[in-house]
């Protein structure tokens, strides 16, 4: 295992699973400078590792994240909010979805306004069944960032997209799962087990045809009918030059549990 020290964050990396924890508890791990800056280091770290096969994303003590520290926005002086959002979060965002392995984001508790987003933004979101999802922009006169406004209506449609922002009223993690806002929920006492077998699994899947699974998903909101299909072809003819599509095919002839290498 390979830890690395960092101030607001845990962060290591073992059996090609990067494991990143933010760590404010007394906060609810909110975002401060710090933990922007060191979010930013993490993730330009784990975007350049091609030995990658998972990535899993959680918090430390009760809650994932409360969103930004409104004690660091506190000031009588006006404010441009773009800029920071330009320079914070969505700098980190960028960088979050250029990786090609699997993320996994555990919600561990409250996940409250970018910390909400932050967790959509992931390719699997699971939650215990304590946690809670709450679009709280609308509280301080903002709109939702981090991409709300574009992934809420695509996971949960648009009227509810509007209410859940416009209401910033708790979502519980059970109705998440019911509206595919998330995957699935886990309970409380069985969640740290149920996120590490969901982890080994993706991290023995074939991590390339996973790669690109979510990035044509991800193109299939811009793409036509047709771009799609040609898309889809273009992957596949390389996925059958793989190992892994070697792999799995003789292990499904043969009866037996398949190798999957990542390549």
């Amino acid at each position: 295992m390979t830890n690395h020290n960092y101030e607001t964050i845990n962060y290591s990396v073992e059996n090609h699973v990067a494991r990143i924890e933010l760590n404010r508890p007394d906060k609810l791990n909110a975002f401060s400078k710090t933990m922007h800056v060191e979010f930013f280091q993490i993730l330009k770290s784990v975007a350049a590792n091609d030995d990658l096969r998972c990535v899993l994303l959680t918090g430390a003590g009760r809650g994932f994240c409360a969103g930004q520290d409104l004690g660091e926005r506190k000031t009588d002086q006006p404010m441009d909010l773009g800029d920071t959002l330009e320079k914070g979060y969505n700098t980190n965002l960028r960088i979050l979805k250029k990786i090609r392995a699997p993320i996994i984001c555990a919600v561990n508790g409250v996940a409250a306004g970018a910390g909400a987003n932050i967790a959509l933004n992931c390719d699997i979101v699971v939650a215990k069944d304590s946690a809670k999802f709450i679009q709280s922009f609308s509280q301080v006169g903002l709109i939702p960032d981090c991409n709300g406004t574009w992934i809420l209506p695509k996971l949960v449609g648009l009227a509810r997209a509007k209410a859940l922002t416009m209401l910033a009223e708790p979502l519980s993690a059970q109705k998440a799962e019911e509206w595919g806002m998330i995957y699935a929920t886990y309970a409380d006492d069985d969640f740290e087990d149920k996120v590490n077998q969901l982890v080994n699994t993706i991290a023995n899947r074939p991590t390339l045809a996973l790669a690109n699974i979510k990035e044509l998903m991800e193109k299939s909101y811009q793409n036509t009918y047709n771009e799609q299909l040609d898309a889809e072809r273009d992957v596949q003819r390389l996925m059958g030059l793989t190992h892994d599509f070697k792999e799995g095919v003789n292990a499904f002839t043969e009866k037996r549990k398949p190798n999957f290498k990542g390549s």
